[in-house]
């Protein structure tokens, strides 16, 4: 290891420190932070925003990186220092001040959206969105001017940040495939199910019960409670380091299943995190390669595992038991229940045939407000007609229940959506060369076991980390690039077919 190698690695580590930090004081911000401390602690991550940011702009790292990359010594280091690479040249891109802003402004955004969501506020929430508005637009250009004809839009800019190695035509080719495929397929869907009974899951479910259940689900899922905790949001996230995983979901007394499938979502999250090879830890090489496969992990751990008709039935006996009064329900009819297609206006409950018409939705809404073709003002009136158009449902003065269900725009998050729908794919691609390298694996998960599935997800995703770019990790683990077939094909076995 040359010196200025290792003097770059403790250069990342401190960053490293730093963003440990700032994930705390955000956990904090969005789960128990009194409502008054929101302006001392939207500055205060500010300011720590800004820090980082002169840190990893300083002409002399840039120079260091350029000169270390010289005298690479392996394969590895070279990979190393490439992420070095990215991540310093994403960042140098930015003015410290627009940095700083956009924190402040997302910030600012995110506290007044959870009130004002509730209060279908949709005027109080514009007049702070339109300030992060501004500001990411700007970012965005300010990235694609850094890397002249890199991106054929300002908004490719910033799905790369989220999406990357994952190319925008590729992105796509893959909605206009689905957008052709999923509403008949839906409709197929929806009149098979018709014929089948179905039990209404709805009754009075005390939280506190509730969380112990979910509790129970998360132990299942091999969480250790000793490297992290649960609590509860007004939006299920997951968040956290090495050792303190930090998983959130919100509950409903009325039904219980929707808390179930977002923590075993959250999971699989911090499942990932936790698996990062510990020898790269604080190096770019050692994070998540992309939120597409981040996305991949936890709806595979949520749709695939949780979801499966063997799993599900085996934990129904842990549902009965702390919620006695789904007793009167076996396995079979609690994944009936469970696996129910009915198009709706919430995204996060969205059952997985329909979901991916969701994020359409709004990846064509974000990218035009970031590529300048739609003003903020006209949000609602554009997601009620394709609400409209793609679902068959109108949100019409329904704020609440439509453009301000979620967080990710009010701090900023454009480019984020794609990948949840880019994850589903890889994440069905995945399960098929999982199930396919196991024959028993509806056996093992009848009997609640997942340990295998976490040790073939942390051989062939979570021990990659950055080291190869996204899609050699998914041709690696499954034989070929992301392709929508799998996803289209699971739909089909589950719910046509009836397989699992």
């Amino acid at each position: 290891m040359t010196d200025r190698y290792q003097t770059l690695e403790n250069q990342f580590k401190r960053l490293a420190r730093i963003d440990h930090a700032r994930t705390f004081l955000q956990w904090d911000h969005m789960v128990m932070m009194p409502p008054g401390g929101n302006p001392s602690r939207a500055e205060a991550i500010a300011e720590l925003t800004a820090l980082r940011h002169e840190l990893l702009t300083a002409p002399e790292l840039g120079e260091l990186i350029e000169k270390a990359a010289g005298e690479a010594q392996d394969p590895l280091q070279q990979r190393s220092l490439t992420e070095m690479e990215r991540m310093y040249r994403r960042a140098v891109c930015l003015p410290a001040e627009l940095v700083k802003a956009k924190t402040l402004a997302g910030s600012i955004c995110e506290h007044g959206w959870r009130s004002q969501r509730m209060a279908n506020d949709w005027q109080g929430f514009l007049a702070n969105f339109r300030e992060v508005v501004r500001l990411a637009r700007e970012e965005a250009e300010a990235r694609r001017n850094a890397e002249s004809g890199r991106f054929p839009t300002p908004y490719d800019a910033l799905l790369d940040l989220y999406c990357t190695g994952d190319s925008s035509i590729f992105l796509a080719e893959v909605f206009a495939r689905l957008k052709r495929e999923l509403p008949g397929l839906v409709q197929e869907v929806v009149d098979r199910q018709k014929s089948a009974a179905v039990v209404d899951l709805h009754g009075h479910y005390p939280i506190v019960d509730q969380q112990q259940l979910n509790r129970e689900l998360m132990l299942c899922l091999g969480f250790d409670f000793n490297r992290g905790r649960q609590d509860v949001s007004a939006h299920p996230f997951s968040t956290g380091g090495r050792g303190d995983q930090r998983i959130t979901t919100r509950y409903r007394e009325g039904e219980f299943m929707e808390a179930l499938l977002a923590t075993a979502h959250e999971t699989g999250h911090a499942a990932y995190e936790d698996g990062l090879p510990e020898e790269w830890d604080g190096l770019p090489i050692g994070l998540a390669r992309n939120m597409c496969l981040h996305e991949s992990q936890s709806l595979l751990f949520e749709k695939q595992l949780f979801l499966s008709r063997p799993f599900l039935t085996s934990f129904s006996a842990t549902i009965h038991g702390l919620l006695p009064s789904t007793a009167r329900h076996d396995g079979t009819a609690l994944w009936t229940a469970a696996t129910r297609v009915q198009p709706s206006y919430i995204r996060v409950e969205a059952d997985e045939v329909t979901y991916p018409l969701h994020v359409i939705l709004r990846y064509e809404i974000e990218s035009g407000l970031i590529n300048g073709s739609l003003a903020a003002e006209y949000i609602p009136e554009i997601w009620d007609a394709k609400m409209t158009e793609y679902l068959g449902l109108s949100t019409k003065d329904n704020y609440r229940d439509g453009c301000l269900q979620d967080m990710h725009w009010s701090d900023g998050s454009f480019g984020y959506f794609p990948s949840y729908t880019i994850g589903a794919l890889n994440s069905a691609q995945l399960s098929a060369a999982l199930r396919k390298s196991q024959p028993d694996w509806q056996e093992r998960l009848a009997a609640g076991k997942v340990d295998f599935v976490r040790n073939w997800l942390r051989q062939n995703i979570w021990s990659k980390a950055s080291s190869m770019d996204s899609q050699e990790i998914i041709q690696a683990a499954s034989g070929e690039g992301t392709s929508p077939e799998f996803f289209l094909n699971h739909i089909r076995a589950r719910y046509l077919q009836g397989l699992y």
